[in-house]
């Protein structure tokens, strides 16, 4: 018996619990799909379905073997792609991750760093937020990637934490911009761009955290993975938002007095790492230390000039 073929099917039934239209899916009758899945259950030894004349529903062995089967099938796919591409002469491929504000010079930077490192290999990146990250990397559809924390699956592993500390990006005529630096609790009655929760849901929470614990409760928030969206509603002084400095007549950066942001990211993987993962791990610390002005989680952010109004209006 082809194992993984009928596995295959057994997740197709999963998914519709309708043997007529998990048939129709596969492009066969419903009976050899149903002989197909009674001889996977006698091979299992076990019942996967409860079938009556008015529904299919699955047993509690059949709800304990779909992850395994799921990731079974997601591992064969994969080798066979790998050995596809290597019968065609294709390199190997490391499928990646990475954050969608990750920012142009940082990913040139990051294909650059591997390509002269396993100029053999193929770097496959996918722009998604960790949510879609942790989901693929636990699905066998990613490799490695880049997550933002905190973020909570079990079944992966994790390179060294990287911090970086967000300053408030600001328009230039607004009177925040005659500070040095500026306090949580100056931004009170503004609203915020923020990136969407359900990409980064740990740091969303954790980042609004921040913002009640500083005194600054936005009036609005905005949610957008779009730069040039958030850039626009900052230009327009309608909003603020946090980031790294933006070269963009019109925005000013100033950093947060105290450091009260500390944005969190790390490569990740599920299972053990093979060398590729490990040649991207190495690469993507480097580049996001020497690009994105990140450091080792406990290096303490550089000091901060003292929040004091350039001129007297602010005081």
């Amino acid at each position: 018996m082809d194992l993984v073929r009928h596995l295959g099917y057994f997740l197709v039934v999963t998914e519709e619990l309708h043997f007529g239209n998990a048939a129709a899916r596969l492009g066969m009758a419903q009976p050899p799909l149903s002989q197909r899945i009674r001889r996977l259950e006698e091979e299992l030894g076990v019942r996967l379905f409860e079938r009556s004349s008015r529904r299919v529903a699955l047993t509690e062995a059949g709800r304990l073997l779909v992850p395994e089967a799921r990731e079974i099938v997601a591992r064969v796919e994969r080798m066979r792609d790998l050995t596809s591409d290597l019968a065609r002469g294709d390199a190997a491929v490391v499928r990646a991750g990475v954050p969608a504000d990750l920012g142009a010079a940082v990913l040139a930077a990051l294909i650059a760093g591997f390509r002269d490192r396993r100029p053999d290999v193929r770097l496959s990146l996918t722009e998604m937020g960790t949510a879609a990250q942790v989901a693929a990397l636990l699905e066998g559809r990613l490799d490695v990637g880049l997550l933002r924390h905190p973020v909570a699956a079990n079944g992966l592993a994790y390179g060294p934490v990287l911090v970086r500390h967000p300053g408030v990006l600001l328009a230039e005529d607004d009177e925040l911009t005659a500070w040095a630096a500026v306090h949580l609790g100056d931004l009170a009655g503004r609203d915020l761009v923020l990136f969407p929760r359900d990409a980064e849901p740990g740091l969303y929470d954790d980042t609004l955290t921040s913002c009640r614990r500083g005194g600054f409760v936005p009036t609005e928030i905005i949610c957008t993975d779009r730069v040039e969206f958030s850039l626009g509603l900052v230009l327009s002084g309608t909003a603020v938002a946090f980031g790294a400095p933006a070269e963009v007549p019109g925005v000013v950066w100033r950093p947060l007095a105290g450091a009260p942001l500390a944005w969190r990211c790390s490569p990740a993987w599920r299972a053990e790492p093979g060398p590729y993962v490990r040649d991207f791990t190495t690469v993507a610390v480097e580049v996001l230390k020497q690009s994105a002005g990140m450091v080792d989680e406990g290096v303490p952010p550089a000091p901060r000039v003292t929040p004091r109004p350039a001129t007297g209006f602010l005081a």
